[in-house]
């Protein structure tokens, strides 16, 4: 499902690179919706992104989306991947309609959204922070790791460290950074990432449930973090993550009822199939801008 043919214009001289005639993105939706943390917003359609070691200031109008200070070389090999530029969200919008129209809802609301190829250490390490926090805290928190222990980019961004920096941190390092009881599970991942026992290319030769049940051998990695990694930075399009607001959305969607967490990922597995991913993000950021269910559930732990 590739899509080819936009216009890429670079200006040498500004040092900046024009994609012209993408469809299917608004990079708010991409951003905001809870699968990357490491960003600032400059103004409309406007950001300062900490990436692959780089910090990119992109701009988007209509369906012109412009890199600032990029060349023509980086793009091709870092940015049309990590934004998914070539995969055909149109089709894949379709395909999904066709499994469900109670989708539809949630797909014309968050119809700019795209899954980002992110990096797998960075991923990790995010998703075991956001746990019982909300996206402001983790991005906090994420930001505080790197200031501290990452190297300074543009824009007084900086890069996410490596687990050896994490490491030579230390758990009160860390927990300084107000990473709490998160901190030693994030030492206990760089250690397992360091000895090779968390592999990024084991995982992603493994099958969706192989991968997920490696990843939970890294302590406090549950089903939900290990789903979100998988997804976001190992190409586990049909993982389907299930955090309060997707359980809530799918509650009212098809249950009706409190339903237990393994009820729901079933379901999607047999409603989506190898789209549950795609699924997943339009419903959950659907669900949270909405507050679906808020008001009418008990407060979460």
């Amino acid at each position: 499902m590739n899509k080819t043919g936009f216009q890429i214009d670079y200006d040498a001289a500004a040092k900046s690179l024009t994609v012209s005639g993408v469809t299917d993105f608004l990079l708010s939706q991409t951003l905001e919706c809870g699968q990357c943390f490491h960003f600032v917003k400059a103004g409309e359609e406007e950001y300062y992104i900490s990436a692959m070691g780089r910090c990119l200031h992109a701009k988007q109008s209509g369906e012109a989306l412009t890199f600032y200070n990029t060349t023509e070389e980086e793009y091709e090999q870092v940015w049309k991947d990590y934004f998914d530029l070539e995969r055909d969200y149109g089709e894949i919008k379709e395909k999904l309609l066709e499994k469900d129209d109670a989708l539809k809802p949630a797909i014309d609301a968050m119809w700019g959204v795209r899954i980002l190829n992110q990096d797998f250490f960075e991923t990790l390490i995010s998703f075991i922070i956001s746990q019982n926090q909300q996206i402001p805290r983790i991005k906090q928190i994420v930001a505080g790791i790197s200031c501290n222990y990452g190297e300074p980019l543009d824009n007084d961004m900086y890069s996410f460290p490596d687990a050896a920096r994490i490491l030579s941190a230390g758990v009160d390092g860390i927990r300084g950074c107000k990473a709490g009881f998160r901190s030693p599970y994030i030492i206990d991942a760089c250690e397992k990432y360091s000895a090779g026992l968390v592999n990024r290319e084991s995982l992603i030769a493994a099958d969706y449930a192989g991968c997920v049940e490696s990843l939970k051998q890294i302590k406090g990695v549950g089903d939900k973090v290990a789903n979100c990694v998988a997804l976001f930075s190992l190409g586990k399009r049909n993982a389907f993550p299930v955090d309060v607001w997707i359980k809530r959305i799918m509650e009212k969607l098809y249950f009706g009822e409190e339903t237990p967490i393994p009820a729901i990922q079933a379901l999607a597995a047999d409603k989506y199939g190898e789209y549950g991913g795609y699924a997943q993000q339009y419903l959950f950021y659907f669900a949270k801008t909405n507050e679906i269910g808020k008001n009418t559930r008990k407060k979460e732990k």
